[in-house]
C-alpha cells in the first residue's frame, strides 16, 4: 500500500514539522497544501525541509504568497503583516523563488489539491456549510484536499431524493485521530495544521492517506511547545503568535 503524508500550514514550525515527519515514519510520497512559511520562527528551516521531501507535491499558501510580494500586504492584520516582513527577511532569493513556483491548485486523476478552496485556492476559507457547497462546483475529482483554516474536517456531498427530485446537502464530520476512514466521491477534507493548530487541540495535525483504498487517517502529535514560543519571542515576533500555540486558537 502507498502511504502519503498530508501536510498543511506549517507556518515557520520547525520543531512540530520534525516531530510530525518522526512520527509519520516511512512514507511513500508527501502532499503539502501551502503555508510553509509565515508567524513560526523557522521559515527558512522549514521550506528547505520540506523542498526535500520524497515525493513532493507543495502547492502555495496565502503566506507563501504575500511573502513572494503576489499579495498586498494589507490584505493581512497588522501582526500577519509584521510576520511576513520579518519572515522575508529571514529568506533568500532561491527561497522565495521556490516559493513564488509553487501552483495555486493540483488535479491529478483522483484527487484535486489547494490551499484555501478549489474556487478561490489562495484566500477562501472553508468554514460554512453554504460556502463549501457552492465549491463542490469547482473541482471534477472525487476528493478534493484543502488547508488555511487549521482545523481538521471532512465534508461529503451527498444526494436525497425530496418532493419526486434529487437534492444535494452537505454533511461534515471532525475525524477522531488514528481511527482510519473511508473518504468517499465527492469529499473535500481538511488534515488541519501542523504548525499552528486552531482547533483548540494544541497538537501537531496532519493525515496518512493511502490511495489505494481511499483510507484517510488524521494523527495528532505532541511537540515541544515551550521551544518554539521561546524562538518566536527571541525572534522579536509578536507575542500573540507564541501565546496561540499552547491554547490551539
Amino acid at each position: 500500500m502507498t502511504r502519503i503524508l498530508v501536510l498543511s500550514d506549517i507556518h515557520g514550525n520547525l520543531d512540530a514539522l520534525e516531530t510530525v515527519l518522526g512520527d509519520a515514519g516511512k512514507v511513500d510520497a508527501v502532499w503539502c497544501l501551502g503555508d510553509v512559511v509565515g508567524y513560526g520562527p523557522q521559515p527558512r528551516e522549514c521550506l528547505h525541509r520540506v523542498a526535500n521531501l520524497p515525493g513532493l507535491i507543495c502547492v502555495q499558501g496565502n503566506h507563501d504568497a504575500a511573502v513572494t510580494g503576489k499579495l498586498d500586504l494589507y490584505a493581512f492584520n497588522r501582526e500577519a503583516i509584521l510576520s511576513i516582513q520579518w519572515t522575508r527577511a529571514q529568506l533568500s532569493d532561491s527561497d522565495v523563488k521556490w516559493l513564488a513556483g509553487l501552483p495555486e491548485k493540483v488535479e491529478m486523476e483522483e484527487i484535486t489539491l489547494t490551499h484555501g478552496s478549489p474556487r478561490n485556492p489562495i484566500w477562501e476559507y472553508l468554514l460554512d456549510l453554504n460556502t463549501v457547497q457552492i465549491n463542490f462546483a469547482h473541482f471534477s475529482t472525487p476528493v478534493c484536499l484543502v488547508g488555511h483554516t487549521h482545523i481538521p474536517i471532512l465534508y461529503t456531498c451527498l444526494n436525497r431524493n425530496g418532493n419526486g427530485k434529487d437534492e444535494s446537502y452537505v454533511d461534515w464530520m471532525i475525524p477522531s485521530p488514528n481511527h482510519p476512514i473511508r473518504l468517499i466521491p465527492r469529499s473535500i477534507v481538511n488534515p488541519g495544521s501542523v504548525g499552528q493548530p486552531r482547533d483548540r487541540d494544541v497538537r501537531a495535525a496532519y493525515a496518512i492517506y493511502t490511495p489505494e483504498n481511499q483510507q484517510w487517517e488524521l494523527r495528532r502529535v505532541e511537540y515541544d511547545i515551550r521551544a518554539v514560543q521561546q524562538k518566536i519571542l527571541a525572534a522579536g515576533l509578536p507575542s500573540r503568535h507564541a501565546s496561540r500555540l499552547e491554547e490551539g486558537w
